[in-house]
C-alpha cells in the first residue's frame, strides 16, 4: 500500500530517544522480545506529539493525543511483537516509521479506550502499512480535520488497501478488511489444492468453493 509520508508540524516535533528498557519496564517482556529489541532495533525516538497544545486541533475521549514514533532499524524489517510491545507500554495512539535500509515504512494499529475501562486501551490485531518508501520521498502537510479524531482516522485510512465505503465507519472498515484478507487466504488454499488435485469430481467441487469464495471477495472489496 502506498501512503503518503507526512510533514509534522515544527511545533510538534520532539525528538526524544526512548531507552528499550522503559519499554519493556511497561510490557510482559519474554525473552524473544528482549532479543528482538536488542538485535533489530538500532533506536526508538518519540519523535512528534499531536495534541491541543502542538498542533491547535482539539482532542477527543477516543484521541486525547496522537504520537508518532521513529525506530531506526538494524535490519530489513521489524517483527509485530516489537510494534505491540510499545503501542501497549503508551497510552495513547500511535503512528510508526520505519526507518531501515529499505526506505521509510509507516505502520499503526487501530488502538481506542475501552468501553468496559476508559483508562486501559484496546489495540487491534492487525497493522495496516505503506510500501517502503525511498527515504528521500517529499512529504506531505497532514490532512485538513476537526479534532484529533478526525485526524487520526484520516491517517490509518491512509494505510489500507482499499477505501472506505459510503459512510462507512473506521471500525466497520478494517473488520470488513479482516474478513476479506481471511477470504483471500481461503482462496489461495483452495487453488493450492485444485493445482494438487488428481480426481475429476474432487476438483469440480474444489471449483465451486473457490468461485465461491471469489464471488465474497469481490463483494468484500468493493
Amino acid at each position: 500500500m502506498t501512503a503518503p509520508l507526512y510533514q509534522y508540524p515544527a511545533k510538534t516535533l520532539l525528538g526524544r530517544v526512548v531507552a528499550k528498557q522503559r519499554i519493556l519496564a511497561h510490557v510482559r517482556a519474554t525473552a524473544k522480545l528482549r532479543e528482538r529489541l536488542r538485535d533489530d532495533v538500532t533506536q526508538i525516538t518519540w519523535h512528534a506529539k499531536l495534541a491541543h497544545s502542538t498542533l491547535n486541533l482539539p482532542g477527543t475521549d477516543d484521541v486525547p493525543e496522537l504520537q508518532v514514533f521513529v525506530i531506526t532499524l538494524k535490519g530489513d524489517d521489524l517483527h509485530r511483537d516489537v510494534l505491540r510491545a510499545i503501542d501497549r507500554a503508551i497510552p495513547f495512539p500511535i503512528l510508526f516509521e520505519l526507518h531501515g535500509a529499505r526506505g521509510i515504512r509507516v505502520t499503526a494499529a487501530y488502538k481506542r479506550p475501552s468501553q468496559a475501562d476508559p483508562s486501559k486501551w484496546v489495540l487491534d490485531d492487525h497493522y495496516a502499512s505503506s510500501d517502503w518508501l525511498p527515504a528521500e520521498t517529499p512529504r506531505q502537510p497532514l490532512p485538513t480535520a476537526i479534532d484529533l479524531n478526525q485526524l487520526y482516522q484520516q491517517l490509518l485510512r491512509s494505510l489500507l488497501p482499499t477505501s472506505a465505503r459510503q459512510g462507512e465507519a473506521l471500525p466497520d472498515q478494517l473488520e470488513r478488511l479482516k474478513a476479506l484478507e481471511s477470504l483471500k487466504r481461503g482462496a489461495a488454499k483452495l487453488e493450492k489444492r485444485l493445482c494438487n488435485e488428481k480426481q475429476f469430481n474432487r476438483k469440480v467441487e474444489i471449483n465451486a468453493e473457490l468461485r465461491s469464495i471469489r464471488d465474497k471477495i469481490a463483494d468484500y472489496d468493493t
